[in-house]
């Protein structure tokens, strides 16, 4: 990996675990509890990118022998928007949007010390139907992994920097300050 690669997270450091597998629980030994992990540990993937995000590669990652609760979230593209049809989407993401949605990450895993995380957003050209928010968060309970998800998708939302430019199908289109 190199210092320009996605999978990096600022500073170089590897986005998960090198040598980790989907549902080895990396931050973990198998069975033990996420709160056992630091959050830097406990956050295993938190990225911007231009390539198809996946809520099953989200998931994978933060499944461990512990996990009793895993919940997902997948932003969609509809094809509406207060009353207008959408054709496609145009997202921007400023150079910083990483290290923001990784922040974002260890201040939900902070604030809920028994989860794990994965989350990715997409910028690009999307159309209707394509995921541009990918989120899992595991957790040895429900509640929990409910509420950290919540408040991830949240936080993602309001502070990430990312805008998107809709287009509309009477031809015309509109940017959104933030992920809207």
């Amino acid at each position: 990996m190199t210092a320009d690669d996605p999978t990096l997270l600022p500073g170089g450091e590897p986005t998960r675990e090198a040598g980790a597998t989907p549902g080895s629980g990396a931050p973990n030994a198998p069975g033990a509890a996420p709160g056992a992990a630091p959050a830097s540990e406990r956050v295993l993937l938190a990225r911007v990118v231009d390539v198809t995000v996946s809520v099953a590669e989200c998931s994978a990652l933060v499944t461990s022998r512990a996990s009793g609760a895993v919940v997902t979230f997948e932003g969609v593209v509809r094809d509406h928007d207060e009353g207008r049809g959408v054709e496609a989407l145009h997202y921007e993401a400023h150079p910083t949007a990483t290290e923001v949605i990784r922040e974002v990450a260890l201040a939900v895993a902070e604030a809920h010390p028994e989860v794990a995380i994965a989350v990715e957003h997409r910028y690009g050209d999307l159309v209707v139907g394509d995921v541009a928010l990918a989120c899992a968060v595991a957790s040895a309970h429900r509640a929990e992994a409910f509420a950290a998800c919540a408040a991830l998708v949240d936080e993602v939302k309001a502070r990430t920097p990312i805008w998107k430019r809709q287009e509309f199908t009477d031809g015309s289109d509109e940017w959104v300050a933030s992920l809207g």
